[in-house]
Parts: structure tokens; sequence; C-alpha cells
């Protein structure tokens, strides 16, 4: 397929009820083992991807290793390929898109985009987001690509006391909303747990939801019931592998 094919197909895999599952990977090698499990797609982990080449979260890793990263894996596996690109490396809506655009030279045909303040504190207000995917659109458009927005919002995230949910869930309609007429293609919605907010939010958006596996998510099948049409593993798959690792490594040394 054409990237431009890809980008059509990933954005059809997005179903309502029929979620897309994406076992997050970090570099090529992984981008084959879960190719050849049966993946439909692919997409990276923001989380993983750093830690795998040294690097903690936050776009530590440099854009240019990213760019690498996504390049690698593009010519890897022949699956669509969906890129955690976090705040976008800049603030500026035009910055941010020369950003995607490096992204997309390097094969992505998506991105998750976020809209927590790297580096900061809380998320950035509505109209400061809106610009920026808007900006992100318009350069995808000129070069006619299809990319797909996952517009993410950390709301939840950032909230760890999970009781406190349901009075986010308001700015969550207005920010899918806004990020809907923006251009987004999805809206990602990170640390949100609770089966019934779960189950709102994904009548409420016009957009696809996307909710990422933690402990105390509902299993993939329940989720599919609430019309989740995206389903992420985040950095649990790396953190799975390198544990199995550190443990096996362990078990040799303490023999010799």
């Amino acid at each position: 397929m054409s990237q431009v094919e890809k980008a059509q197909e990933f954005a059809r895999l997005h179903k309502k009820g029929e979620p897309l599952i994406l076992f997050n990977i970090w570099d090529a090698g992984s981008a084959k083992a879960v190719t050849e499990a049966g993946a439909k797609a692919l997409a990276t982990g923001s989380w993983s991807v750093a830690a795998a080449n040294g690097f903690g979260d936050g776009q530590a890793i440099p854009l240019s290793l990213l760019a690498v990263t996504a390049k690698l894996i593009s010519v890897t596996s022949h699956l669509p390929l969906s890129v955690d690109f976090e705040g976008g490396y800049a603030v500026e809506p035009e910055e941010v898109a020369a950003n995607v655009e490096k992204i997309m030279d390097h094969g992505a045909i998506g991105i998750n985009f976020e809209d927590q303040v790297i580096g900061g504190h809380g998320v950035h207000p509505i109209e400061t987001q809106v610009a920026r995917i808007r900006a992100i659109r318009e350069m995808a458009d000129r070069r006619e690509l299809p990319l797909f927005i996952n517009a993410r919002t950390d709301l939840f995230l950032q909230e760890s006391d999970t009781a406190h949910h349901q009075i986010l869930l308001d700015d969550a309609y207005r920010r899918a909303d806004a990020f809907a007429e923006a251009g987004a293609n999805g809206f990602f919605a990170p640390g949100l747990v609770d089966p019934e907010l779960i189950g709102a939010l994904c009548e409420r958006s016009s957009l696809p939801v996307n909710i990422m596996v933690r402990p105390t998510t509902p299993d993939n099948e329940t989720m599919a019931g609430l019309g989740v049409s995206r389903i992420s593993y985040g950095p649990a798959p790396y953190r799975s592998v390198m544990g199995m690792l550190k443990s096996e490594a362990e078990a040799i040394y303490r023999h010799n």
C-alpha cells in the first residue's frame, strides 16, 4: 500500500464497538514481532520508545532519533504506523505542524497529539490546542495525506483519584467537540477507567474514542460493548518484555 492507502486503511479500522487493538511497539524489532503476531496496524508508545533509547518520557528523546525510529519501523513492516508524538516538540502551531511533517516524511500515517503542557503543569487551554490541531490538519491537507490525528486529552491521566473523573467529563466533551471541528480524527482519553464514564464518552463523542489499557480498565470485550473504537496498551508491552529480560539476566548472574 502507498502511504495514502495506509492512512485510509488505518482510519477504516476505527469502528465503534469493534475496536482496533494496538499492542504498542518501540522499535523495528518489536514492530516485526507484533506484525507477525497478526496486528492490523502499528502504534508506538512515547514512554517505550524513549526508554528503549535511554531517555525519559516527555520529549526527552531527540526528534531526529524519533524520526529515524519511525523510518526503521515503516521499512520493517507493511502495516500502517501511528507515532506517539506527545506535544509535537513545540508549542506554536506552525512549529508543531513542521515537526509532524518530519514524522510523516519518515513513514507515519497517524500521530497521537496530546494537550498536556510538556515540562509544565496541567493541560493547554482548548483554544491553544485547537490552533495546534488545525495547523497540523492544514499541513497534512496540503500534502494530500489523510493523516490520522488522534487528539489526546490528559485530563484523566493527570487526576489520579478516579472518583473525580466524573467532574472532568464535561471538559472532555468540550475538548472532543473542539478537536473534531479543528480536524482531529480520534479522541484519546488515557487514564479513564470507569465503564460508565467510558460508555458516556463513546456515546457523546463524534470522534472514535481510544482508551488505554490499565490494571483497572474493563476487559477488551467489555470496552467494545461500551462503544470504544481503539484500544491501546501504552507502555505495558515494553515493561513486560524488559521485566522478563531483567528476570532472566538476574537468574543467570546469581549463579556466576
